[in-house]
């Protein structure tokens, strides 16, 4: 579900209208001068995009990407072509579709908006920033796509590993130019509410200015080389889908429509899983526990939804939803449509499944855990850097990406599984369910362990 935000001062004549994706964690942007409006970096589904436009009584006039996203499919040559829009991407971007290509310094109109093209390359090789104005009033706007984000930048090593660092140095120097602009500019970027495209985590801001960057991004208060070995060192895990959107968006894949799954029978449901079909349950993790269907996956409805069931399912396998909800349904189907993977099939739970299997597994908090879990596996699937923080002495370490190919290496025994909330445990438990695992869903916060005394390790050396 889709957020719009408005930034608007009544002096002027340019109206920003941000719309949250938080499937994707990132914000698209709408901006427009009362009567005719650009488009900065949409999903794949940019319907929310054009009912803001339509609220607004505006025309789409032109649809822009800052750089192609690594992320997720663009749906901006979809909308361009919907509203016979010019299409504006980097002409130094290799391209099998008809864009007008944009180059450093180039002014462009969108009615009595005027758009300055800024390179900034860092978090791609061709990266660009948009800076629009109204003429008139002074007022300002910086869409900044993954470079300057709020509090941090883009991370460099999307496009290819071994140029994390040359591309660190180019975004030290990108955030700079950004930063040289009017303090009083606002801040839009794409990245840095939710996503994994962000350097460091950050905490959503309504509405900042380029000055407000100014004395705490890292990329300006921090000299070049101590920067980039910052930044590099920080990075965590690429979602593996990752290194298949930049082909599939320079392919323009993001503007074809997408096929709606096949409605199948409980009897279809049991085939896919006996030929390996990643069947995924979108119910809670509690009610998953007490009954579900041996072979299925775990992962819940939400936010991170479509995030980990493409970075965990095999890429072009066959996925099949079920849930007892067909909101939930809908939403998944959705979701990972807008990151490139094609729901096969779903089918929706009647109020009685009796096809369930007795077996299940308990769910606990961390004051279970500590009067039950003594001579017991415990696993952590937090990401490096969460689990170097803090962890438990006596836990083992598996990121939930690398779960499947470690689970038969973890020692006999009950296991008890933890992450920082429940979500990525609850996935966890259900993989280890599958593979024949007497399984523990710790479904609590980690927080909470300092309530019951546990003894807490700090740090790599731990």
């Amino acid at each position: 579900m889709s957020n719009s935000l408005d930034f608007w001062n009544p002096r002027s004549a340019m109206h920003v209208i941000a719309v949250d994706v938080p499937e994707l964690g990132n914000r698209a942007h709408l901006v427009h001068d009362g009567a005719r409006a650009l488009v900065v970096d949409a999903p794949r589904d940019w319907r929310p995009l054009e009912l803001a436009a339509e609220s607004a009584g505006v025309d789409i006039v032109a649809v822009a990407d800052t750089h192609v996203h690594n992320d997720y499919l663009s749906g901006g040559l979809g909308l361009a072509t919907r509203h016979r829009a010019d299409y504006w991407l980097s002409g130094d971007e290799r391209v099998q579709f008809d864009r007008l290509p944009t180059h450093d310094g180039d002014l462009l109109d969108v009615g009595r908006l005027r758009v300055r093209v800024l390179s900034t390359p860092g978090h791609t090789l061709h990266h660009q920033t948009f800076v629009v104005g109204d003429p008139r009033s002074g007022e300002t706007g910086v869409f900044s796509g993954g470079s300057l984000l709020h509090g941090t930048v883009g991370r460099t090593d999307l496009v290819d590993p071994l140029l994390s660092r040359m591309m660190g140095r180019a975004q030290w120097e990108s955030a700079r130019k950004v930063a040289s602009l009017d303090a009083a500019a606002t801040l839009h970027p794409t990245h840095g509410f939710g996503g994994m495209c962000a350097a460091t985590a950050t905490s959503p801001v309504g509405q900042g200015t380029v000055g407000d960057e100014r004395g705490l991004n890292p990329a300006l208060v921090t000299p070049r080389d101590r920067f980039v070995e910052e930044l590099v060192a920080g990075f965590g895990p690429v979602p593996s889908y990752y290194r298949r959107m930049g082909r599939l968006n320079r392919a323009g894949a993001g503007a074809a429509a997408t096929l709606p799954p096949t409605e199948i029978t409980e009897n279809d449901v049991l085939d896919a899983v006996r030929r390996g079909s990643w069947v995924i349950d979108l119910r809670p993790r509690a009610t998953f526990a007490r009954a579900h269907l041996t072979g299925s996956i775990n992962i819940e409805d939400g936010p991170l939804f479509a995030q980990y069931a493409a970075w965990l399912a095999p890429w072009g396998g066959d996925i099949v939803l079920i849930s007892d909800s067909a909101d939930d349904l809908s939403s998944g189907v959705h979701d990972l449509a807008q990151v490139g993977v094609q729901v096969r099939a779903t089918h929706l739970l009647g109020p009685a499944s009796t096809w369930f299997d007795s077996h299940d597994y308990r769910v606990a908090d961390w004051a279970t855990y500590a009067r039950s879990a003594r001579g017991s596996v415990t696993l952590d699937v937090r990401l490096d850097a969460e689990y170097h923080d803090a962890h438990l002495p006596e836990s083992f370490h598996v990121p939930l990406h690398e779960l499947e190919g470690a689970a038969s290496r973890l020692p006999d025994g009950q296991v008890w599984v933890h992450c920082k909330s429940g979500f990525r445990a609850a996935i966890a438990a259900s993989l280890l369910a599958r593979a024949g695992r007497d399984v523990v869903l710790i479904a609590d916060d980690w927080e909470k362990i300092a309530d019951q005394g546990l003894p807490v390790l700090r740090g790599r050396a731990a």
